[in-house]
């Protein structure tokens, strides 16, 4: 085999390894688009439960002409209470939701770039150590390494291959 046959090789294989990285993140996306639609179905359900209540409420809580009692709380007052605890809740799956949807472009972003990436290596580059070098460069740029929990990218591989070569 040729050294030729041997760089083009390894410039197909970073091609392909951004290919199943671009591959993961749009996975992840998905996952989180998922995630993202149960939260959105959870608050459908909670805002129609507070319409619900909102609709049982008298339509005027001032005043009444019978006399009240100081020591038993109002059922109105009861379910408005109840009413602001759901939209605490309510509240806060929206902000879940919107945290999910800027994270949800974060991987989209990436996974963009490392396909952008392999499109490049695939019709620019010739030398694979130049492929792999690009693919770092891109990773420690992009800060790869906190979209992927359950595995090592090129710029992890590279950094713990030169720790142990100092060491």
């Amino acid at each position: 085999m040729s050294d030729d046959a041997a760089d083009t090789l390894a410039v197909e294989d970073c091609v392909e390894y951004c290919r199943t990285q671009a591959g993961l993140l749009s996975g992840s996306v998905e996952t989180m688009s998922d995630e993202a639609d149960a939260l959105l179905d959870e608050i459908d359900q909670e805002m129609a439960e507070i319409r619900s209540r909102l609709e049982t409420l008298p339509d005027e809580v001032e005043a009444t002409e019978t006399p009240s009692t100081a020591d038993v709380p109002d059922a109105s007052e009861v379910d408005v209470a109840a009413i602001e605890d759901l939209q605490a809740e309510l509240e806060e799956k929206q902000l879940l939701v919107e945290a999910k949807q800027a994270r949800m472009q974060a991987f989209q972003e990436l996974a963009a770039g490392y396909t952008e990436l392999a499109e490049t290596l695939s019709s620019t580059v010739d030398d694979g150590q130049e492929a792999l070098t690009r693919i770092i460069e891109f990773e420690a740029d992009a800060d790869a390494p906190v979209y992927f929990d359950e595995r090592e990218t090129m710029v992890e591989t590279a950094a713990a291959s030169a720790d142990s070569g100092t060491e």
